[in-house]
């Protein structure tokens, strides 16, 4: 996020730019007063500093109890940011082995999954070392990868399965680099080999933003800026649909399995036509998906980079 460095030729890239994603040309979306961010962005840092000083607490709970207060944790982040949550699909497995899978936009993704479908975190060895967000990820579980030690993946891919053949369940963002929303990305096969080896179910999970530019957290982008930007965006949105499972006994590899989940995560919802009424009822209107707007042109690559 600071100081640019050569991709390694097998890292995954994106074509999303904060000047062209995060502040991409069109309608400019309302945004909140300066004092109105500020409150926004005092609450959600209290809350986040909150849940780091209580969380050595939550180690006398158990598992249930964690993951509940988790849910409750992440969600109340998401409020004070002034962050709207949106679930629809079926409802997950409650228990089990489950590699859950999702599209990658920002770092929201991260509590809006964790407060619905809590579990462990497979994140980028540089998550570790940020401030106060870092003990968190470490203290909740975070599995991390080296992004640059190719010869290390077979260890973290090792390490999620030990946790999907102890019934846990692991998240992963197999895009391997975020992207703003509107363009997408190729999953990566590695993680899905976890399931393969376990025989445990693909959950997969679309996420969706409106508006889509304060959300994104794109190229060279800092937590400030993305910060701020959500802050004081006048309504953020953030719309997580749980898709159906799938079963890895269904494909005979990884890279079917990955296909399998990426087409579920892409395909586009099916509007049904809307009978005439004697009413209007413009609350009940569906809304546009972000991603049928055009793509963006390449430019740089972005910062979070999982190898395939």
């Amino acid at each position: 996020m600071s100081t640019p460095t050569a991709p390694s030729p097998w890292l995954p890239t994106a074509p999303c730019t904060p000047g062209r994603c995060a502040a991409h040309p069109g309608p400019a979306a309302p945004r909140a007063t300066a004092a109105r961010g500020v409150l926004r962005l005092t609450t959600g840092l209290a809350t986040v500093l909150l849940g780091v000083l209580l969380s050595p607490l939550t180690a006398l709970l158990p598992a249930a109890g964690r993951l509940l207060l988790a849910r409750c944790w992440c969600r109340a982040v998401l409020r004070a940011f002034g962050v709207r949550i949106h679930v629809t699909g079926p409802a997950a497995p409650p228990d089990g082995p489950l590699l859950v899978v999702a599209n990658h936009v920002s770092w929201l993704d991260i509590p809006l999954i964790a407060a619905v479908l809590p579990g462990r975190m497979l994140a980028k060895r540089e998550v570790r070392g940020w401030p106060v967000l870092g003990r968190l990820a470490a203290f909740g579980g975070t599995l991390f990868i080296d992004r640059d030690r190719l010869r290390g993946l077979p260890g973290t891919v090792g390490a999620m399965t030990c946790v999907l053949a102890g019934g846990g369940r692991v998240i992963v963002f197999p895009e391997g680099s975020t992207w703003c929303g509107r363009a997408r990305g190729t999953f990566r096969r590695a993680a899905f080999q976890a399931a393969v080896h376990t025989g445990s179910d693909v959950q997969p999970v679309r996420i969706d933003y409106g508006p889509s530019g304060p959300a994104a957290y794109v190229g060279e982008d800092t937590l400030g800026a993305s910060l701020w930007r959500i802050a004081t965006a006048q309504r953020l949105d953030a719309h997580i649909r749980i898709l159906d499972p799938i079963s890895s006994a269904r494909y005979p590899d990884r890279r079917t399995l990955a296909h399998a989940a990426e087409t579920a995560v892409n395909l586009r919802p099916v509007t049904v036509p809307r009978q005439p009424t004697v009413a209007r009822d413009n609350a009940n209107r569906p809304s546009l998906s972000v991603h049928q707007r055009a793509n963006v042109s390449p430019a740089a690559a972005s910062s979070f980079r999982t190898p395939s």
